[in-house]
């Protein structure tokens, strides 16, 4: 009999609790480790819809990258959103593992993931951790060179499409082939990302003062900003093979694909505007 214990075994092997940084939460937050596993589903985000799918399934895991509990809580009452996500599960006999930042430090992670869905070939990481295979975010390479615009719609065409689309920081000609990549918000890793000499730099949750920054020094690559949810999706098809592959098949795994982004609609802004005269 397979055990949500042998999964949470397979998962640890995979990812590290020890590459977690020490403020994170992973690990298993509710559910037996002793109970049988006989299907389990990968996601982003523990939400309802992800929650609502493990139950419609009768999935008895829910693998997930982001914690359901990252900050402090001094209960779980059923009356808080969280509460009641804890306590729908627990009913349902649904164990929930989070693999976090030990997800997106791991040889292979999270940007492993986000480089192997570009066509990437990675070369190495980003931010690199004493050991030198693991750390945050990857730089690999293209199999030949394409215009900065081409790579844009590269990226595009390679994750799920969300409201707020792909936004591409940089002159559309510009060569790229050597690229950086960082699952989930990487704007605090421009500085590694210039230094790393990469043409182009992708990530999500950029924000306004330091891409402005980052684009004003002039030395550093193109940027390209992608949604957080989309920028980690395809890591849960990576999570499903360690599953697949340590399990030998005895638990049906499956890959959520409900959008848990939060953004929903978007709507183009009014034209830029031009000098009038009103005298």
């Amino acid at each position: 009999m397979t055990t949500v214990a042998d999964a949470i075994t397979a998962l640890e092997a995979a990812y590290p609790p020890a590459l977690a940084e020490g403020w994170d939460a992973v690990g298993l937050v509710c559910g037996d480790p002793a109970q049988e596993l006989t299907r389990a589903l990968v996601c982003v985000d523990p939400v309802e819809s992800t929650v609502d799918e493990a139950v419609e399934l009768g999935a008895q895991l829910l693998v997930a990258h982001h914690p359901l509990l990252l900050k402090g809580v001094h209960g779980v009452g059923a009356d808080t959103p969280k509460g009641r996500l804890v306590h729908r599960m627990v009913r349902a006999g649904v164990a929930l593992f989070c693999a976090h930042t030990n997800a997106d430090s791991a040889d292979p992670g999270v940007s492993d993931a986000l480089a192997h869905a570009l066509g990437l070939t990675v070369t190495g990481p980003l931010s690199a951790n004493a050991d030198g295979r693991t750390g945050i975010g990857r730089v690999g390479e293209l199999a030949a060179a394409e215009p900065f615009a081409a790579f844009v719609e590269r990226v595009a065409r390679a994750l799920p499409a969300t409201a707020g689309g792909v936004r591409g920081a940089g002159d559309p000609d510009r060569p790229v082939r050597r690229v950086a990549v960082s699952g989930g918000a990487g704007d605090s890793y421009l500085g590694a990302a210039t230094a790393a000499g990469v043409d182009a730099y992708v990530t999500a949750d950029l924000r306004h003062h330091p891409a402005g920054e980052h684009l004003a020094a002039g030395a550093g690559p193109a940027l390209v900003d992608v949604a957080h949810w989309a920028s980690e999706w395809p890591w849960c098809e990576q999570a499903a093979g360690v599953l697949r592959t340590a399990l030998g098949g005895t638990v049906v795994t499956t890959v959520s694909t409900r959008r848990t982004d939060p953004w929903t609609v978007q709507a183009a802004g009014a034209p830029t505007p031009t000098g009038r005269s009103t005298g």
